[in-house]
């Protein structure tokens, strides 16, 4: 799996950035069924000309049984990839749990089929993935959440850890929104290494162990946000990145972790 992803949520015009990504060295596009662009990402894709055989292409949906069925059957071609999804998520845990482990089940069927190369889940908390391994099913391979300095998500990134599942960050830029960070903390990083705040923040992820999830329409910007290696935030300013931590309080997004 590709270690950045491009994500396009909330850009419903979004062919221009894939395009722009793939130009400059993306290769994976995290799209959604709700983001209702899944036709853009495709014409994005066609237009840069890419292999798809060396892109990875995720989505993810809102859970019902319904919307799996659509998704994976009503938008592959659109996509520009009819025959399989590299990645497919759970978008959250909203259902209950008998739905919840209904539409895994489903997913783990589509796998079966091929439709499918790896399954996942989006929001889980430990809780909810924990519902899977009771159930003796496959875990999933990723878990995609709401992570930067400010909600660093631990509960979480230490159970997707002892369990081998990989974390995905999306918002990993904080949507700009640096109200949380009032020392100026994650800026001073940034002059201090000589790197802009977003270059920043998506080091910060990878260094993690994360795959941060850049979301620009800008293509100066989403090549930016790429040039993120090669280099390394010291250890010291690691540090004060990690100390800004302010869990659920530091969430910019919906966020739902704990749903019942």
């Amino acid at each position: 799996m590709p270690t950045i992803g491009l994500g396009v949520y909330q850009n419903i015009q979004c062919a221009q950035a894939v395009t722009a990504a793939l130009k400059h060295g993306y290769t994976h596009v995290d799209s959604a069924r709700l983001y209702k662009n899944e036709t853009q990402v495709g014409v994005g894709i066609k237009a840069a000309g890419a292999d798809r055989s060396k892109l990875f292409i995720s989505k993810s949906f809102v859970d019902s049984l319904q919307n799996l069925k659509y998704g994976l059957e009503g938008t592959r071609e659109p996509l520009g990839s009819s025959d399989y999804y590299d990645l497919y998520l759970l978008h959250s845990p909203h259902g209950g749990k008998e739905l919840r482990l209904k539409a895994y089940r489903g997913l783990l069927e589509a796998k079966k089929k091929g439709l499918v190369r790896t399954v996942g889940v989006s929001n889980y908390g430990p809780k909810h993935i924990e519902e899977i391994r009771e159930a003796g099913l496959e875990l999933p391979a990723v878990n995609q959440v709401e992570l930067h300095p400010l909600d660093q998500q631990k509960p979480i990134a230490e159970y997707c850890k002892k369990h081998n599942i990989l974390v995905q960050a999306y918002t990993p830029l904080l949507r700009f929104n640096f109200s949380g960070d009032k020392d100026g903390v994650i800026q001073s990083v940034a002059d201090k290494i000589q790197k802009s705040v977003a270059q920043v923040l998506v080091r910060w992820s990878l260094q993690h162990g994360f795959v941060p999830l850049p979301k620009s329409e800008h293509e100066e910007r989403i090549k930016a946000n790429a040039q993120v290696y090669g280099w390394a935030i010291p250890a010291e300013e690691m540090a004060r990145l990690d100390a800004l931590d302010k869990g659920d309080d530091g969430a910019v997004t919906w966020n739902p972790i704990h749903m019942d």
